[in-house]
């Protein structure tokens, strides 16, 4: 049996080993494919010192308002260990209604999908006779999120683009598609400590200064702060250590520093800012006068919300009838470039389920997929042809 269009791009783009920063002719693929219908392109190459170079896409058919934007990443993170792979991750084979491959969910299905969505969209209507429908598709987002969605953003602007609204095609659904919109997402901040002692043999501790009960008492106090209690559409606020580190082998020498890192997840109750502040309030405290640095590593991720209305309502409505589900609006998750497009315009996210995304075997069903471009497409025409 013939593949649908939908699926037979994701198997092409899976086949294209885009780890971040690479493209290794993913983009092409998006480009000639929305080119052969009358799209505009352009590939933006932007650089950074420090960084990476990262080739970006942005295409567009038709001029003026409602602008609908379609966003999303070609770049996938790496395989691991390709010998616990049941195939090869960047085949694309399609097994017991599966379609296996680093970037099935993650999102080069989503992407395939969008545009056969709009390529079913304008064999049925044409260009939108008002309005235009645009991609915003980055090499740059697993990566550090520098040279690809907010630059193009920024470029976009500058030429005078206007969007209206947007969708990210990011994996939202937890089990079934159709179960999760994405509404906004929490902030996210890291940050590491470092409490200096002094050294020296454990059998004479008045010559020596013991920072580990002075990072534990940190890390206690961090763990149990309350930040808040949520928020109308967030959680509450959720800060985890994930590393303590002394350095030390011998059982009989005290340490001369010990280490700790963390990261929060924070809601719209907090800017990176008031957060910040607020936890060297809580390790000032907790470290009661002994020598500590607390560094805060630099975020671009910041929460954001996209409150329900007519937009939300429009989505959420084509999920339904091509689904029969109704979705969840939630705020849940990591972090993703709709931080960066929410500047702009109002953003919400919908793309297939995220039970394998950046695991081996990654794969998405080939049913849940035409099923999405389905959606896809109602959405499309509700939003130019209703």
């Amino acid at each position: 049996m013939p593949l649908s269009p939908a699926v037979s791009l994701t198997r092409d783009l899976i086949r294209c080993p885009s780890v971040t920063p690479q493209d290794a002719g993913a983009l092409d693929i998006v480009e000639r494919t929305l080119e052969a219908v009358g799209f505009e392109t352009h590939r933006l190459v932007f650089t950074e010192a420090g960084t990476p170079d990262v080739d970006n896409l942005f295409a567009k058919i038709g001029a003026g308002a409602p602008h609908l934007v379609f966003a999303g990443h070609t770049d996938v993170v790496p395989t691991g260990d390709v010998a616990r792979w049941s195939c090869n991750p960047f085949a694309g084979e399609i097994v017991d209604g599966k379609i296996i491959g680093r970037g099935a969910s993650d999102m080069k299905g989503g992407i395939a999908a969008f545009m056969a969505a709009t390529l079913a969209y304008i064999e049925r209507h044409g260009a939108p006779k008002k309005g235009a429908i645009s991609f915003l598709i980055t090499g740059d987002e697993e990566g550090p999120s520098i040279n690809g969605t907010l630059k193009m953003l920024d470029w976009a602007k500058a030429r005078g683009e206007k969007f209206d609204h947007a969708i990210v095609g990011e994996p939202t659904n937890v089990s079934a598609l159709g179960d999760t919109i994405k509404i906004g997402r929490r902030g996210s901040l890291n940050g590491k400590i470092r409490v200096l002692g002094k050294q020296g043999h454990v059998a004479y501790p008045h010559r020596a200064d013991n920072p580990v009960p002075v990072i534990a008492r940190i890390v206690a106090a961090l763990s149990a702060h309350e930040f808040d209690r949520g928020t109308a559409h967030f959680d509450r606020t959720n800060l985890e250590v994930s590393s303590i580190d002394v350095g030390n082998p011998a059982v009989n020498v005290i340490p001369a520093e010990a280490r700790a890192q963390f990261n929060v997840r924070f809601n719209d109750a907090w800017t990176l800012e008031t957060l910040r502040a607020r936890i060297a309030e809580v390790v000032t405290e907790a470290a009661a006068g002994a020598r500590i640095e607390l560094e805060f590593l630099p975020s671009n991720a910041v929460s954001f919300i996209t409150h329900p209305g007519d937009f939300t309502e429009l989505v959420s409505n084509a999920v339904t009838a091509a689904t029969g589900l109704t979705p969840e609006l939630s705020t849940s998750g990591g972090t993703s470039d709709a931080r960066f497009i929410t500047r702009d315009c109002p953003v919400v996210e919908f793309g297939l389920t995220n039970e394998t995304i950046h695991a081996v075997d990654e794969n998405a069903r080939v049913a849940d997929i035409d099923a999405l471009a389905a959606v896809y497409l109602r959405i499309l025409e509700t939003y130019f042809v209703s």
